[in-house]
């Protein structure tokens, strides 16, 4: 049976692991692997960039967020640029480390990018309910989540897409298990990140195509439970709630990103801080295509700036910027 297949992963180190195999070239001429919106510093949209750098420039502000989201460009600057001009932003490796610079700089605000999947924005909730426990009053988080259920049903239902399956991302799922898919209706296989572990769930998807059997499988058995990881979940759920939310290259999907709960709102960097600049004008580079890629309409060979304007010394679009992005991987793994 020839039937072509398509099947599209959703998480970043999926993304990477793939390439970095050579995956794709171990695959027959009928299966086509896609990547989806699985870095989440990518889907980050354009005019969240812009108005983080708004705030990072503001007077006493100490701005933190994780290393990649520095670079990502947004209209006219990035937090790289603003931190050469002499703005206070600082790469950290867990939000618990914005606690212990509040507490060390009590005449500035401390605000840190809440940029994310399922997996992250637990440990920032947690972050947040010991800064509520530890009264301090100078952290704020900047609320840009994202849920990855709820994007990958946008992409079921593009007729352009004609997706037959996913490999659903592993750290997330070790967060939400696999009940949160079903809904779906399509073959899903959760994966774990070794090649085997990805090559066993192409085979897996590829059966249940073949079969019409439209369920989730959990490939990633050794780490992944149908339940998820509950205490994780209660976590985020205390300090967060569900909303819609814009997805660069994909839109606003409902009930795909995450708000503070009434009761946490006094951390809401994005309510506490006046934007003074011009977020209406944003705009994407000219001749960026990271968008289509991120939907998977596009592969990064199909951009004209791709490995001549757009490398990770240089990046045009937020593709290239993250090690997980689409492009970047495809640079460093598939260009020779």
């Amino acid at each position: 049976m020839n039937k072509t297949i398509r099947l599209m992963e959703v998480c970043g180190t999926h993304t990477v692991a793939i390439a970095k195999a050579g995956i794709r070239s171990l695959l027959p001429n009928n299966i086509f692997l896609i990547s989806g919106p699985g870095c989440p510093v990518c889907v980050t949209p354009q005019e969240d960039i812009d108005r983080i750098i708004e705030i990072a420039k503001q007077k006493d502000v100490i701005f933190a967020t994780f290393g990649d989201m520095i670079r990502v460009p947004g209209t006219n600057s990035s937090l790289e640029k603003e931190r050469a001009n002499g703005a206070e932003i600082r790469i950290v490796y867990s939000p618990l480390d914005c606690l212990k610079i509040a507490k060390e700089n009590q005449s500035k605000q401390v605000v840190f990018m809440g940029v994310g999947f399922e997996t992250t924005s637990p440990t920032i909730a947690a972050t947040i309910i010991e800064s509520k426990r530890q009264k301090i009053k100078n952290f704020f988080v900047y609320p840009s989540f994202k849920l990855i259920p709820p994007a990958m049903k946008v992409l079921i239902d593009d007729p352009e897409l004609k997706i037959d399956g996913f490999i659903c991302p592993g750290h997330v799922s070790t967060i939400i298990g696999s009940h949160p898919y079903e809904f779906l209706n399509k073959p899903c296989v959760i994966a774990g990140f070794e090649p085997n572990d990805i090559l066993e769930a192409i085979e897996m998807l590829v059966e249940a195509v073949r079969a019409e059997r439209r369920k989730v499988r959990i490939q990633y058995k050794r780490i992944v439970k149908p339940e998820g990881n509950p205490k994780a979940l209660e976590i985020l759920y205390k300090v967060f709630e569900p909303c819609d939310s814009n997805w660069r290259g994909l839109g606003v999907i409902p009930r795909s990103g995450l708000k503070f709960r009434k009761e946490f709102e006094k951390f809401d960097a994005s309510k506490k801080f006046e934007i003074t600049g011009d977020i209406a004008q944003c705009r994407l580079s000219k001749g960026c295509i990271c968008g289509d890629i991120l939907k998977g309409k596009q592969s990064p060979k199909d951009c004209k700036l791709f490995g001549k304007a757009c490398t990770p010394e240089n990046p045009i679009g937020a593709c290239m910027v993250s090690s997980e992005g689409t492009c970047a991987a495809r640079f460093k793994y598939e260009t020779r």
